[in-house]
């Protein structure tokens, strides 16, 4: 197994303890003690503890869709992809024992202090509907899709209240009921 290289090491264990417990409930020397390295190594990668989070948003980011590429990735029906989506968004949920959506967390923790942060997530979120959007179209051009943008912006809302409401009940159901009104949405 390839050895794991210090800066990834600080961004695999800052973005654990960010997620885990907040960003501001986790402090450098925390970080440096998990990550066991000196505190001259953090520095020569990350110029404050602010550069980390932006790492592990990044981080997070290309996580989230390289995970649904590869879930996906021998689904070519878009409609499938969509619903595929929904089942994604639920492993990700039950892997992280109802954690919740990383960008959700953090905007909400660190709300309006940190522009960078907030639009980053918003940005973030822009994709996912972008993606969502995307399907819809290419089932519409297969289907008959009265306003794509629409429906593709009602899809994107009923999986992040998925995503709120089984974080807030610690239940999955949630998911498999988006999934019924989805197949039920699109033609």
């Amino acid at each position: 197994m390839k050895k794991e290289k210090v800066r990834e090491r600080i961004i695999r264990v800052a973005s654990d303890l960010f997620y885990r417990q907040g960003y501001n409930s986790t402090g450098i020397n925390q970080i440096i003690a998990e990550a066991d390295i000196a505190i001259g190594s953090l520095y020569n990668h990350f110029s404050s503890k602010n550069d980390l989070l932006q790492a592990y948003l990044i981080k997070e980011e290309n996580n989230w869709f390289e995970g649904f590429k590869n879930t996906t990735s021998k689904i070519s029906d878009p409609k499938e992809k969509l619903l595929a989506l929904i089942d994604y968004r639920k492993k990700l949920q039950q892997t992280s024992k109802f954690a919740g959506c990383h960008f959700i967390k953090i905007v909400s923790e660190i709300g309006d202090s940190n522009p960078s942060v907030s639009v980053f997530s918003q940005q973030h979120k822009e994709k996912q509907k972008n993606l969502i959007t995307a399907l819809v179209k290419e089932h519409g051009m297969q289907k008959q899709v009265s306003d794509p943008d629409l429906l593709a912006e009602n899809i994107f809302l009923l999986i992040e209240g998925a995503v709120v409401t089984s974080t807030i009940r610690r239940q999955y159901d949630s998911f498999d009921q988006v999934k019924k009104i989805v197949e039920g949405l699109l033609p």
